[in-house]
């Protein structure tokens, strides 16, 4: 079912609280507001349509991978720690085992059992699938203002690979010469960047480029000091209303710049959007163009590598226009690029974005997707209500 935003999804709304909801209590007993808040997840972003009903081969029990499913997306939503946490949680609160998709509590697998069907969960990208559909019934026909685009750190307990050479690009002009060229001979041209690169590319090969191994990541906080850490770092695309369209995670070594182009195609194939805000890691040439290739309008801080005095000048204007009590519309809309903040806030605090127990680009990715999904649901939910 096409749910149409804010039509039908008021509706759905209102058949959860108005019947399904009573409906539960009679058999569950009262609702906690975390488990309110599950069961609207699920029912929105309907896991079964994805997930086959079963897994198992001749001899075994048979492993069902909907309940797990949906205890992994439980785990998002109560933020534990590990996935024996939720086991412990399943066995001790007979609602959330019902609501899961188990009767008693021999019904439940083994963490075993959980930790295989979490592997194939991370390899097919289940969470990443059931994300794409969800953004894709909610948002589709919704016109989105302003998509805000930043990255954050993702801690990982890994041993952090060293740094690889990376190929050089193949071309076919000659290998430059060293030095000045010779009277008459016209100097070769500079090899295009790797985001210049990225004009020619498809998304999938785009994708297929950006580095995924856990390293060393190195930053700058709010106050100017740097900040380390080991593990991974997480892109993502919010829209209006704190609701993430699209994430990527590669290295926590790579530049935010290299990561803009592929995510902003992927979310221009999910949302139409008006506007593109990033801060002035973005602030490329290449990431303004495709931004207007793509119909949107390009609000990007201005980074002092490549104009200081202008970077200077805007920066006076924007003083003395607050002395005089007005703002101009390019810095009203560029406050909107909080959104992407909260959002990086919400999942590292509620959605288990701190509690990375495991290892390796697909399972954290796994891990984080799950996270991701719960608060996109959640908000979706919010926002309409």
């Amino acid at each position: 079912m096409q749910l149409t935003f804010p039509g039908q999804l008021m509706q759905f709304l209102r058949v959860m609280q108005g019947y399904l909801f009573p409906k539960l209590e009679e058999e569950l007993g009262p609702l906690t507001d975390k488990l309110r808040q599950l069961i609207a997840m699920l029912e929105l972003v309907q896991i079964e349509a994805i997930v086959g009903p079963w897994h198992g081969g001749v001899g075994r029990p048979a492993l069902h991978e909907r309940a797990i499913a949906r205890a992994f997306a439980a785990k998002a939503v109560y933020n534990l720690n590990s996935t024996r946490q939720l086991l412990d949680r399943l066995h001790n609160d007979p609602s959330l085992r019902r609501i899961c998709g188990w009767q008693n509590r021999r019904e439940i697998h083994h963490e075993s059992q959980f930790s295989r069907a979490f592997d194939r969960f991370a390899t097919s990208q289940l969470p990443q699938r059931i994300h794409a559909a969800l953004i894709g019934e909610t948002q589709k026909e919704r016109l989105v203002g302003h998509i805000s685009r930043d990255s954050t750190e993702i801690e990982a307990r890994e041993k952090p690979q060293s740094a690889s050479v990376e190929a050089a690009p193949v071309t076919s002009q000659p290998k430059r010469k060293r030095g000045r060229p010779k009277k008459g001979e016209q100097p070769a041209p500079p090899e295009p960047t790797r985001i210049e690169r990225k004009a020619k590319m498809t998304l999938q090969e785009m994708l297929d480029e950006l580095p995924c191994a856990c390293n060393v990541g190195t930053k700058k906080n709010s106050k100017g000091y740097k900040e380390t850490w080991v593990g991974y770092k997480l892109h993502i695309d919010a829209a209006d209303g704190q609701i993430p369209i699209s994430c990527i995670l590669t290295s926590a070594s790579l530049h935010d710049s290299q990561a803009a182009i592929p995510l902003a195609q992927m979310t221009a194939q999910r949302v139409i959007n008006l506007y593109d805000l990033m801060d002035s890691a973005y602030d490329a040439r290449a990431i303004h163009a495709c931004s207007r290739s793509l119909g949107h309008i390009p609000l990007i801080d201005i980074h002092p590598r490549r104009d200081q005095a202008l970077k200077e000048k805007l920066q006076a204007e924007q003083k003395r226009c607050r002395f005089l009590g007005y703002r101009s519309a390019e810095d009203v809309r560029y406050n909107e690029r909080t959104t992407v903040e909260r959002v990086n806030a919400r999942l590292k605090d509620e959605f288990g974005g701190r509690m990375i127990r495991v290892r390796g680009h697909a399972k954290v990715m796994c891990h984080l997707m799950f996270g991701i999904l719960a608060l996109a649901a959640d908000q979706i939910l919010r926002l309409v209500t």
